[in-house]
């Protein structure tokens, strides 16, 4: 974290854990707002506005810069900032939001879209197209931000996922690097064995998936299969995501990765106190868009970005440009006109591109990533040029998660867990993880 202090307009709410209890605020009540006007008109009068987003120091202090210029561009609009860490923040969103106070305009994630937009709290942007141009942003891009038909959402960019490799371990203890853009699973313990082993097991070869979301879409898709279909019916089947938990437990045996009592010590913890900065790991999977704040944790390693492992008979396409986050506003706002206003010129505003850099994401906006020519340093640069190789590689984005699951990433942590230490086999693990999954959406629809 940086030592710089956000000035004192920026009032840190305290943080809480409990995101579970938190959606179950949501479920219970919610604040919604009268239909909305359409094309609403901007106040002739001083208006003040709320934004919410999660974050580390550096993103707050980005986001201050462009709410500082937008109140340059806008002195009739101030913008009253909150913010918090990821955890604190879901959990005091669904207070506010069922108390009817949401945030006029907040970053929002695709774990949480459409249970917000289907409880009505979140405002339909086809209402406010006389102020926000969205038409800048690829349909494929834009149609992730939609529940349904609608719009409630626009996005701020996207990240593929893939492999990061500190290849300043490798060279360190002499072990060659397969080609990684034909590597296969075998090729990928193999190499991580290696390392692990060159070491004297002071360093393994990875930090293995198991419980995030993101990881498990690539992981379906690249075995013939999904997670979610369009319609937010839950198709994943519990033999692939049992041979998801089964690749880490392999990955374990061998020693590619660390132990089950190391891996459930370092569950949790922040970017910058994880193997893969301590080095104690030498790859990791990761939202590509993340490679930076690796590199900038760890400035003493090189990293390289690259593609996932595949076997011959993955299919094209498997994986994917996940939303990064988007930008969003509430039902509630007595102030639409404005909340579409400040989306519109984060969208837009060519300005705000070098302040934000690729923090949220590869920007959705192509103006936003001409931009950023000249302005990203060489871990940014080797990020987009990453993401932009694989954009041509992607196939169709996934539907999103649907409403009633988004404590997917919560029960995946938990049911990993069980595989991890020997409490369920993976086929017990998910099916016990896909019936509750499954009975979460049935009763939120």
């Amino acid at each position: 974290m940086s030592d710089v202090q956000p000035p004192r307009r920026a009032r840190r709410r305290g943080t809480r854990a409990g995101v579970a209890a938190a959606a179950g605020l949501l479920l219970a009540a919610c604040g919604v707002g009268a239909d909305p006007v359409v094309n609403p008109e901007l106040s002739d009068d001083d208006v003040t506005i709320t934004m919410n987003w999660w974050g580390a120091d550096a993103r707050t202090q980005q986001t201050l810069a462009a709410i500082e210029l937008f109140e340059q561009e806008h002195p009739t609009i101030h913008v009253e900032p909150t913010y918090s860490d990821w955890t604190g923040y879901w959990d005091r969103m669904a207070t506010t939001t069922a108390a009817g106070d949401m945030p006029d305009v907040s970053q929002f994630d695709q774990l949480y879209l459409a249970s917000y937009a289907e409880r009505g709290a979140l405002l339909d942007l086809s209402t406010v197209t006389n102020i926000l141009d969205t038409s800048a942003l690829g349909a494929n891009v834009l149609d992730s931000g939609r529940v349904g038909d609608d719009l409630y959402a626009v996005p701020t960019g996207a990240t593929s996922n893939g492999i990061i490799i500190n290849t300043s371990l490798f060279e360190q203890y002499g072990v060659e690097l397969p080609d990684t853009e034909t590597w296969t699973w075998d090729d990928f313990e193999r190499t991580s064995v290696e390392l692990t082993e060159a070491s004297g097991g002071e360093v393994h070869g990875v930090s293995p998936f198991g419980y995030d979301s993101f990881s498990l879409t690539v992981w379906a898709r690249q075995h013939g299969g999904s997670v979610f279909d369009a319609d937010g019916d839950l198709t994943l089947t519990p033999e692939l995501l049992a041979s998801y938990w089964q690749r880490e437990l392999d990955f374990v045996e061998s020693e590619a990765a660390p132990s089950v009592a190391h891996l459930s010590e370092v569950s949790g913890l922040p970017l910058d106190q994880t193997d893969l900065v301590t080095g104690k790991t030498a790859m990791a999977f990761i939202p590509a868009g993340q490679f930076t704040a690796y590199q900038s944790a760890a400035p003493d390693f090189d990293y390289d970005l690259a593609p996932w492992p595949a076997d011959s008979d993955a299919p094209e396409g498997f994986q994917y440009l996940k939303p990064s986050m988007y930008w969003a506003a509430a039902s509630t706002s007595e102030h639409p006109a404005e909340a579409a206003l400040l989306i519109d010129f984060l969208t837009n505003d060519t300005r705000v591109a070098p302040l934000f850099g690729l923090d949220r994401g590869e920007p959705g906006n192509p103006a936003f990533r001409a931009a950023l020519e000249g302005q990203l340093d060489e871990s940014g640069e080797e990020s987009l040029a990453f993401t932009e190789a694989m954009s041509d590689e992607v196939g169709d984005t996934p539907p999103i998660t649907p409403n009633g699951a988004s404590d997917i990433e919560i029960l995946l942590t938990r049911y990993n867990q069980q595989v991890l230490f020997g409490e369920s086999s993976p086929r017990e693990a998910a099916d016990a993880f896909l019936g509750e999954l499954g009975d979460s959406i049935t009763a939120a629809g």
